[in-house]
Formats: C-alpha cells, sequence, structure tokens
C-alpha cells in the first residue's frame, strides 16, 4: 500500500489523445456502464517477497480466498454493476484468474453479476504508475464518481454502502476517505479529522492526532483534473503519481471530507502481517 508523503509541486503532463476503454483492456466486458469502483492492483510487493515474486499481491490467500477477492465480493453484494482494477506486476496473473465478471453465485447470469475492467499498466508502459498516474490512467473506465481500494488491504467488515455514495454526490466535496486508528507500523498516521467530518492536512509538528488513511475512499473524477492535478485526461504518456499531494492541496480547500472506520483492517504488507491473519480465527 502507498504511504502518503508531503505535497511535493504540482507536477506536468503534456496533452494528447483521450484513450478509449479498448485501449485500456484486452479483456473488456461488453458492458455500457462505467465502473463505479476502482480496485488498485498494479504494485510490486517488494516487502512481500519472495512470496510476491511468483504471486501478486492481490493473489495472496488471506481466509482461504485471494486477497483481491474480498473486496469483490463486498462490491457485488452492495449491487455495483462494474469495476476497474488496475495491473501491473503479474499483472496478467489477476485478469486471468478473475476474468471478465464475478458474481457471488457461480452460476448466475452474466446481467447479475459484477463487470471486471482493467487498465494494464505493465503492458502498457512496463510498470505500475503509483495511485495518482494509476487512477488518472483508469478515468475512461469510471463514472464520475467511484470507490477506490487498495487489493493490499483485508477489510471484511466494510461496506460500500450506496448510502455513502449517495451523501458524497450531493456534497461539494472531492473525496472522502476512511481512516483507520494508527496500526503500530505507521504509528504517526497520515491526516487529521475536525469535529464536523473534514479531512486535515497537518502539519509535522502539528499537536493535534493524525489518524492512517485506510486506502478506501469515495472519489471525484474532478480530482484529476486542474487545478489539483495536471496530468492529461486518461494519462496517456503514464506519468508515474502519488495520490497524497492531490488530496493535501484538496483539503487546504475544504473539499476532502473524512470518517473514522473502527471495523478490522489489515495493511497486509509483509509475510508476517499475511501469516498472522491466516492464524487468527475469523
Amino acid at each position: 500500500m502507498n504511504r502518503l508523503p508531503p505535497s511535493p509541486p504540482a507536477s506536468a503532463c503534456a496533452g494528447a489523445a483521450l484513450p478509449t476503454p479498448a485501449t485500456l483492456s484486452t479483456a473488456q466486458p461488453a458492458h455500457p456502464a462505467r465502473a463505479r469502483a476502482l480496485l488498485l492492483a498494479a504494485g510490486r510487493g517488494e516487502r512481500m517477497r519472495p512470496l510476491t515474486d511468483a504471486t501478486p499481491k492481490p493473489l495472496l490467500v488471506v481466509q482461504g480466498q485471494p486477497l483481491l477477492q474480498w473486496h469483490l465480493e463486498a462490491l457485488a453484494a452492495a449491487g455495483l454493476g462494474a469495476v476497474a482494477i488496475n495491473t501491473a506486476w503479474l499483472g496478467a496473473q489477476i485478469s486471468d484468474y478473475f476474468g471478465s465478471h464475478f458474481g457471488l453465485q457461480p452460476f448466475a447470469d452474466k446481467r447479475e453479476q459484477l463487470s471486471i475492467f482493467y487498465s494494464q499498466e505493465g503492458r502498457d508502459f512496463g510498470a505500475a504508475l503509483e495511485t495518482a498516474g494509476g487512477i488518472a490512467r483508469a478515468l475512461p473506465l469510471l463514472d464520475d464518481i467511484f470507490w477506490l481500494a487498495a487489493g493490499d488491504v483485508f477489510a471484511p467488515d466494510f461496506v460500500f454502502a450506496p448510502e455513502a455514495l449517495h451523501a458524497f454526490a450531493a456534497s461539494p466535496m472531492l473525496a472522502h476517505l476512511w481512516l483507520v486508528p494508527n496500526p503500530a507500523h505507521h504509528p504517526r498516521g497520515d491526516f487529521g479529522l475536525s469535529p464536523d467530518g473534514l479531512a486535515l492536512n497537518l502539519g509535522a509538528e502539528h499537536p493535534g492526532p493524525r489518524y492512517t488513511y485506510s486506502t478506501i475512499a469515495l472519489l471525484r473524477a474532478e480530482l484529476f483534473g486542474p487545478p489539483w492535478c495536471n496530468i492529461a485526461p486518461g494519462n496517456p504518456q503514464g506519468e508515474a503519481a502519488p495520490l497524497g499531494p492531490l488530496l493535501r492541496r484538496a483539503m487546504d480547500a475544504g473539499r476532502v471530507s473524512a470518517q473514522l472506520y473502527e471495523g478490522r483492517w489489515t495493511d497486509v504488507g509483509t509475510p508476517e502481517r499475511l501469516a498472522a491473519l491466516n492464524t487468527t480465527a475469523f
């Protein structure tokens, strides 16, 4: 999972033609709707080596099934029609495993299943584009408002509630973040949280409490255009960029809301954390 660095200067990316969904994936399902969720599954998983030398981290097994499947099940249960997945490291394994549809019932009609789109960063650029770069690349596949979740996070209690999406859509916010209490490996956290539910870009010396960004969020596509982001639509040049600086700029403008999530949550970032999940009663 990508951590959030302090905000650097905005990067620039030269303009180019907007890529169509067909140029982003060779495995597109025939589905008229754009995806209302993006699962991040492109990272190399260096800290998970040697487990990730031959298996992409989102396919590592947690409690009997691939880590990424937990998110897919929750999205299907929420009634979403389509999800996008970005891939890079060993990405073909992910698309081969999940294919173009996912359903809670294995023999359900495809019209009742979750369609899967792929943004194949490894195929197109040879490497992952970091979080903001990957989202910008996948935007042609996504709705104007969409869920975001990292494929290396285990959050089995999280509900991608339609009510949360509708409330966000009715707000002026560019992002809504779910924050979690700081885990032992990230004690300083990422962002503050105001009493009225705004995410706060607190400086390193600020005495106020900070929480860890869970990597689960609701986002507007608007966040990935000027003045927040200078990557060209669809990121045709494959610019790599982190998400943190965009969020911090939007926070400083009062355009990011947040809430504290206290359900089960694990950043599956090391073999030890994976082993602990698989030896704990579920």
